[in-house]
């Protein structure tokens, strides 16, 4: 039986191997670990790469996303809205500093926030709204940027997702007045490890973010405010700063696998696809469908070799974790609609024609037994199977 796996990091690392092994022999060789000059050399490139005058390495993408908020001053007391359907790392980014995050729903063809719901969500204690760059597609930054304008709101960009996603020609995390990436390990530039970044156009708070991320200091034993243990490793960076190159290449593979997908999947059940916008590109850090009967066609995949992913099956507002919120089901109608339908199909730079095909085919076959199954009045196999589970 063929497997296709959801991500192949080993397939990657295979085209690469030398450039990585070198990266990571000459931070060995100079024995320099913590912020050494591997850390600024990537800054420097990721700087350049996103067009920001500034470029901060931290421990992790919820990280960078807590050392933005904490740069702005928004802590106990505020509120900062953002997207319901998003992982649950933004809600406690917000939760991390002592602000309240206040969900708003999304809108159910991007997946992106909704941008016509935001301001019935803005109240006094309102301070920030996170837009999320949701699976390599940028949210509408223009009318977001015009709602914070007229209220007096900082906008954070997470671009966890969205490394190489243009809106408008400008790159996602250069729009607002921070940008916050991750390099986890299966983000499109990802590290051999956690690892995130905060970039931003103002001189002062890159300072501060520098300071805040290394124990409030800016001199060693002298600690200007409370900040935190989070700095980018220097291997990290150094393994960062060899895969950068090769982005957006991979980056036009990923868009390449998509289109496949679109084309072959036409028509398949009722399978609908994330819309695309005409204001961003695309890097399809996830390749998204949706169905009604996601569970069923995830099993069937899954038994014949082709991992899929679901993101994300228990929405911020129904987690344990956020109880205190105040939500309820039916409060995100689409997100939770989302966490119902929506399935992730493999995607990766390294994948093969023969591997999408035999994924698409699947999802032909699952869609067209279960319609000769109607049409023959016998009650769905896998229906069935699920009775006696």
């Amino acid at each position: 039986m063929p497997q296709v796996p959801f991500v192949d990091l080993t397939a990657q690392y295979e085209t690469i191997k030398e450039e990585i092994s070198a990266s990571i022999q000459a931070v060995l060789s100079q024995c320099n670990f913590i912020l050494g000059s591997h850390v600024e050399e990537f800054e420097k490139s990721f700087a350049a790469f996103a067009a920001v005058k500034h470029a901060v390495g931290v421990a992790s993408g919820l990280d960078a996303l807590r050392l933005g908020l904490m740069s702005l001053d928004i802590g106990s007391g505020d509120e900062v809205l953002l997207p319901a359907n998003t992982f649950i790392a933004t809600a406690l980014a917000v939760s991390a500093t002592g602000a309240t995050p206040v969900l708003v729903d999304c809108d159910p063809g991007t997946y992106n926030i909704d941008v016509s719901l935001i301001e019935r969500s803005i109240t006094p204690r309102t301070r920030a709204i996170i837009p999320v760059h949701l699976a390599g597609q940028s949210a509408d930054m223009d009318p977001i940027l015009a709602i914070a304008d007229k209220w007096g709101l900082y906008v954070i960009e997470d671009a966890a997702q969205a490394h190489g996603a243009l809106y408008k020609g400008r790159p996602c995390g250069s729009v607002g007045h921070v940008g916050c990436f991750s390099f986890y390990p299966g983000k499109n530039l990802g590290a051999y490890g956690d690892g995130g970044m905060v970039v931003t156009n103002d001189a002062a708070r890159a300072k501060r973010l520098r300071m805040l991320r290394n124990y409030g200091q800016e001199v060693k034993y002298e600690h200007l405010e409370k900040g935190l243990n989070s700095r980018l490793d220097t291997l990290q960076a150094a393994v960062l700063q060899a895969k950068l190159p090769h982005l957006g290449r991979w980056n036009q593979s990923r868009a390449a696998h998509a289109e496949t997908y679109r084309e072959e999947l036409t028509g398949a059940g009722d399978l609908t696809f994330q819309q695309r916008v005409p204001y961003s590109n695309h890097v399809y850090h996830l390749f998204i469908v949706e169905t009604e009967s996601r569970d069923d066609l995830k099993r069937y995949l899954s038994e014949r070799g082709v991992q899929v992913g679901i993101h994300y099956p228990v929405p911020i507002h129904l987690q344990k974790a956020y109880a205190d919120l105040g939500y309820e089901m039916g409060s995100f109608p689409q997100s939770e609609r989302l966490a119902r339908r929506a399935l992730s199909l493999p995607m990766y730079p390294e994948m093969q024609r023969d591997q999408i095909l035999y994924t698409t085919g699947l999802i032909h076959q699952f869609f067209d037994t279960r319609a000769e199954e109607k049409t023959n009045g016998q009650p769905c196999a896998h229906a069935a199977s699920e009775r006696t589970r």
